[in-house]
């Protein structure tokens, strides 16, 4: 076999081997080899040894950043010590072939195609991509929510500054009576000038979950095309893109699907791949090809391997069943605080509108002061919101989250609520 014929292989190979289990990566860990348990809670706790937590207090701060457990990290490593064996043999090789059998696998889990996927660095850059680069003309009219994502909401604005076109901004209840409320919520914003119109499918700040379906079939009828920013949901909860009816959908791989930081994702309808203007050329000018959009120059690589391990990872555990985790989780405290005098759940209470994010506040406490002092206090680590008619701190636990942890949170919340 000769020099190059044994590089190809040993880079097929480092991204072909399945993840490992946490006790055969990490010395010292407990000795546990499978992940096959004979009750739920037991098989959540052998979970729970996959991740390396900070003994200095308890995260229920995992929407940011969902850090990565043990298995992922250790595959990641491999990637990284791989493609810097490799170097540029890699990058000039096998680097594209490997980038496409992972969109490949990732547009099966959230129900696109590969011709409509992208791999991108985080939800803000793929939805900027179709901000940025829709043909706008000026008098055009852009929808978006006052509870969505900053750095959206202010690329919007540079269209206003830079092609003339103007905003419309809706304000979503975060307790609506019916989904036809928020459908119509948006449908009233609707002018014949609207163009496109944003909508988060977990608005972040309170985890209130849109009926996008809804939302689209109507914005349709009117010729309105919809970018639904779905950042916290892939690996949150089942998610089916070409069922939602969505023309454009960014969301970060970082978060709930847990890829090392710096991987997102963009999918593009197919009909609608030729309109979009890409941010930087690529020498693929084709415009009915999505590769035109996706040009980000040299990149850490590995990065882009990684989302097969987290992909393991995540068809190991099942997504319905973290999903029903995720969410049991966060009505196991919520639940316990929405009677509470003093308190405020910030989230619907309804199955359907929620999952394992939701957002808490006591009345009389401002929101960064009841963060600062669950941490000093409680050493119990979240991040407070203060805007958007949302006061009160986000609570993302985890799937190694326990609920003793949990009661922790709900003994803090009630201590400080009855002495506020």
């Amino acid at each position: 076999m000769n020099k190059r014929q044994f590089l190809t292989n040993m880079g097929k190979a480092a991204f072909t081997l399945p993840f490992l289990p946490y006790s055969s990566v990490v010395k010292g860990a407990t000795p546990t080899k499978t992940y096959v348990t004979k009750t739920e809670d037991d098989f959540w706790l052998r979970i729970r040894e996959d991740y390396l937590l900070k003994p200095d207090y308890i995260n229920l701060e995992n929407g940011y950043y969902n850090f990565i457990p043990t298995p992922i990290m250790m595959k990641y490593i491999d990637h990284l010590k791989m493609v810097n064996y490799e170097a540029s043999y890699y990058m000039r090789t096998v680097q594209w072939d490997n980038k496409a059998s992972v969109r490949d696998r990732l547009a099966k889990f959230v129900g696109s195609t590969p011709e409509e996927l992208v791999i991108t660095r985080n939800a803000t850059e793929s939805l900027d991509l179709i901000i940025g680069g829709y043909p706008w003309k000026k008098g055009d009219e852009a929808i978006y929510a006052l509870q969505d994502y900053g750095s959206m909401k202010d690329h919007f604005e540079l269209m206003v500054k830079k092609y003339g076109i103007k905003t419309a901004v809706v304000d979503v209840p975060n307790y609506p009576e019916s989904d036809e409320e928020l459908v119509a919520l948006y449908e009233k914003a609707i002018t014949p000038n609207t163009r496109l119109m944003m909508v988060s499918h977990m608005i972040n700040i309170t985890g209130h979950i849109l009926p996008i379906r809804k939302i689209c079939d109507m914005a349709h009828k009117y010729g309105v095309e919809v970018l639904v920013d779905g950042a916290h949901c892939i690996g949150h909860f089942k998610v089916d893109i070409e069922a939602l009816h969505c023309d454009y959908y960014g969301t970060s791989l970082h978060k709930w699907l847990s890829v090392p930081l710096g991987s997102g994702m963009l999918h593009v309808a197919k009909d609608k791949i030729t309109k979009i203007w890409p941010l930087f050329t690529d020498w693929e000018n084709d415009s009915d090809l999505i590769q035109r959009l996706n040009h980000t120059g040299t990149l850490p690589v590995h990065t882009d391997l990684a989302v097969n391990d987290a992909l393991d990872y995540i068809e190991m555990i099942g997504i319905e069943r973290k999903q029903e985790r995720l969410q049991f989780l966060q009505k196991y405290w919520s639940d316990k605080l929405r009677n509470v005098p003093n308190i405020t759940v910030n989230t619907p209470v309804e199955m359907q509108r929620s999952c394992g994010i939701a957002n808490v506040g006591i009345t009389s406490m401002d929101a960064k002061e009841l963060a600062a002092q669950l941490l000093s206090e409680f050493n119990i680590f979240t991040v407070g919101v203060d805007y958007a008619n949302v006061k009160g701190c986000r609570i993302t636990p985890n799937v190694y989250t326990t609920t003793d942890e949990l009661d922790s949170f709900v003994t803090a919340m009630k201590t400080m609520a009855k002495r506020s």
